[in-house]
């Protein structure tokens, strides 16, 4: 394959792993309210627990299939993952629900210099003064299109603290364990999902319970809450993968800093769909600030100096690795 055929085909994965997670990202989010604005279903450590048991089944149809070939993740390893992914997702839901909309969006945004952070120190990241630029205009554009009313308390700002920070460590953490390991998406997925469905049902009711006075074996399940639940399952399965997928495949700086696209794109479907309400000259002005910064930092970061390594190699362990679905053999520190 000639060096040109062989970027053009990466290049169309690349986008093809984006795409799947921007629409899968966006469907689950509009999925996701219906389901709690409308019919109540509140319960959203426990729904996040139910979307790792239907990616779990996933993994186990695809290792049947022959998709998932058999790796091996020490398990320090995983349970460190798993510790950080599980503070992540209940720091984020006390997060917003101690916070007021505009301080969580803050602590959203600041996942980015502390991503920078951590590619820094561990892994000997240096960024060009294009690539530094191009991630403050995206911060920019998206605080002016999201950041409202700010106020903070100090148990809201701890569980903002504990949220930014592991969710930080855990998608650092996927990129860093299919390197070392040389893991697919799939082998990740097929390690990490069970602990983490399994854990987040033991603690999830209990955690709901705290944070909305409400029990999740009491709610009045129907036939509408019922289909809208098993359809955000099947969506996570998705959201999980692609996630995995594109944060192997570049980092989780270029995820972060790309993945505002989707709260740009989650504003403009609310706009269109739900009215203009909310849609002011500002609002407009950050979402073009905050797309600007997205194509600047696409273009900086992937030129020579744009985002490299100073001195660092990863050591990789000796695994197989089969090519599968949107994935190829191919990695890249370079978006």
């Amino acid at each position: 394959m000639t060096p040109s055929s062989k970027a053009d085909k990466k290049a169309a994965v690349d986008i093809a792993a984006w795409m799947f997670n921007i629409v899968t990202s966006v469907g689950i989010i509009i999925v996701n309210k219906a389901l709690m604005a409308t019919y109540g279903f509140t319960f959203a450590t426990t729904l996040t627990g139910l979307h790792f048991v239907t990616t779990t089944l996933m993994t186990l149809v695809l290792r049947w299939l022959g998709y998932i070939q058999p790796s091996h993740l020490p398990v320090t390893d995983l349970l460190k993952f798993v510790l950080f992914a599980n503070f992540s997702i209940v720091g984020m839901n006390v997060s917003l629900m101690w916070n007021s909309v505009g301080f969580y969006q803050i602590a959203k945004l600041s996942m980015i210099p502390v991503s920078c952070l951590l590619e820094v120190v561990f892994d000997k990241i240096r960024y060009s003064r294009d690539t530094k630029l191009s991630i403050l205009i995206v911060l920019l554009g998206v605080a002016v299109c999201t950041v409202t009313d700010v106020s903070v308390n100090t148990k809201g700002f701890v569980a903002a603290f504990v949220a930014v920070w592991s969710t930080a460590l855990q998608q650092y953490y996927v990129h860093y364990l299919q390197r070392k390991y040389s893991l697919s998406s799939f082998n990740l997925l097929g390690h990490t999902a069970p602990i983490q469905a399994g854990s987040l049902l033991l603690v999830g009711p209990f955690v709901d319970y705290w944070l909305t006075n409400k029990r999740v074996d009491a709610f009045k399940y129907d036939t509408a809450s019922l289909l809208f639940l098993i359809l955000s399952c099947t969506i996570a399965i998705g959201t999980n993968l692609s996630q995995f997928i594109c944060i192997g495949r570049f980092t989780a700086v270029t995820f972060q800093v790309l993945g505002h696209m989707k709260t740009i794109l989650v504003l403009m479907l609310g706009f269109i769909f739900f009215g203009r309400e909310g849609l002011n000259l500002h609002v407009v002005i950050g979402m073009m600030i905050a797309i600007m910064g997205m194509v600047w930092y696409g273009n900086a970061s992937s030129k020579p100096g744009g985002k490299e390594r100073r001195s660092y190699s990863l050591p990789k362990t000796s695994q197989p690795k089969k090519d599968s679905l949107l994935e190829t053999s191919d990695t890249d520190d370079k978006p």
